[in-house]
């Protein structure tokens, strides 16, 4: 980690003197980043821009409301900050309108939901144990408590979304609102099925391309924005921004949107990091982001094959964006906890997950998740990604032997040595 460098923002030596603690564990993390691999799909690397912005003097302002409009004097910047992250939010993805305040994906969503819906209405979501998500409606989340959740699934068969089902369920159910998206399904949506169900039934469609959004704005998968009433999207993830949300909308929802996230779900934006989103979709709209976005598809394509090779089963057989389920329990009689342990130990971050019509329990399932998005950051290509699947095998297969888990690790350290972080170096 630099902390010697000229740009006060990158320069660690105030934080090194002031709290040596925290500065320690930063410095662990950093080293913990550059020299193991990064898998877990949800999980990219910001780049240096996107992190000065979000170490800016920014965070010293309070600006409750939207630019004109504040409930605090002094905003006359922060106006121009937001509008241009809005502006440049909208080029990216062809929005009519967009808000980019929410301050994570789950408070982004519950705007969505109370901007359109009224507490107990029916909403037909995927269910979180066959790829979607949290805030999708599971019973434990504020979308399963407040909201009547109507979950559809996948084919057992082919592992696919099936649309038919969708649509007799939607028929049958009559929800007011449809949700798409996902946070563990490697296959591409139907947007287009998705809103003819919609208006076959009169139901609001909203779209959470949370995982996908920066192979939409890269150009590689259908964009959702002008097919959708709603959208929302974290900016992390494959988008390659910091940690925040945005939602877009068509225009006739915008004053609601607004009001639901100020002052309906938040209070005063984190400026700094309505900054660092500006930073992430101007990096977007350059011509190398779609090359980018390209290369973490291709990525994936190549890692499934190659686990593939090594028998492991990829769920529906394979993958059209960044992520895959390997179901590690039916191919190798490992659970996926055992794996994401034996994984870790050998410096490659992963997460257990649930495969469709799993039988075990969510703490202890019987898959594991895997995506690109972070390694192709750091510059990995297809042709690395048959050593990326050998030590996955290897470590898997010595999971019980912690020498050999170490000798792993420094294997993967010296790979991940020819790939810089950024950063980070």
């Amino acid at each position: 980690m630099n902390d010697s460098t000229n740009d006060p923002l990158l320069d660690y030596r105030a934080l090194r003197a002031e709290d040596p603690d925290v500065y320690g564990l930063i410095a662990r993390e950093a080293e913990r980043q550059k020299n193991g691999l990064e898998l877990i799909a949800s999980e990219n690397y910001a780049s240096p821009a996107v992190m000065q912005a979000m170490a800016s003097v920014l965070t010293n302002k309070y600006s409750e409301g939207y630019p004109g409009k504040r409930y605090y004097g002094g905003n006359e910047v922060i106006d121009d900050v937001e509008s241009l992250a809005v502006a440049r939010a909208r080029k990216l993805f062809g929005a009519e309108h967009v808000n980019v305040q929410p301050l994570s994906g789950s408070p982004a969503n519950l705007a969505v939901y109370m901007a359109l819906l009224q507490p107990g209405d029916k909403v037909l979501g995927f269910s979180l144990d066959q790829g979607g998500h949290l805030s999708h409606g599971h019973p434990l989340n504020f979308s399963g408590k407040l909201y009547t959740i109507i979950p559809y699934f996948v084919n057992k068969e082919s592992e696919l979304i099936d649309m038919d089902e969708v649509e007799a369920i939607a028929v049958r159910e009559k929800p007011k609102m449809i949700l798409a998206g996902f946070s563990a399904y490697s296959r591409s949506l139907d947007w287009r099925r998705f809103r003819a169900i919609a208006d076959k039934v009169g139901a609001f469609l909203f779209a959470d391309i949370a995982h996908i959004a920066g192979l939409v704005a890269g150009k590689q998968l259908e964009n959702p924005v002008p097919i959708c009433d709603v959208v929302s999207t974290t900016t992390h993830k494959t988008l390659r921004g910091p940690r925040g949300a945005i939602i877009m909308c068509k225009e006739k929802f915008a004053s609601a949107i607004d009001r639901a996230v100020f002052p309906g779900v938040q209070g005063g934006p984190h400026d700094h990091i309505t900054a660092a989103k500006a930073v992430a979709f101007g990096e977007a709209l350059r011509p190398e982001f779609r090359t980018y976005a390209a290369q973490v598809i291709r990525n994936a394509a190549a890692l499934a094959a190659a686990l593939g090779e090594r028998g492991y089963r990829v769920v529906s057989g394979g993958t059209e964006n960044h992520l895959m389920l390997v179901d590690v329990f039916g191919s190798k009689q490992i659970t996926g906890k055992e794996a994401e342990k034996a994984l870790e130990q050998a410096g490659i971050s992963i997460n257990k997950n649930m495969i469709p019509f799993d039988t075990r329990k969510p703490l202890d399932p019987s898959g594991i998740r895997l995506g690109t998005a972070a390694i192709a950051t750091r510059g990995c290509r297809e042709t690395d990604m048959a050593a990326v699947a050998g030590f996955i095998d290897e470590a898997l297969m010595e999971r019980l032997d912690a020498a050999r888990l170490a000798a792993i690790r420094e294997k993967v350290a010296a790979f991940a040595g020819s790939f810089p972080v950024p950063g980070i170096g």
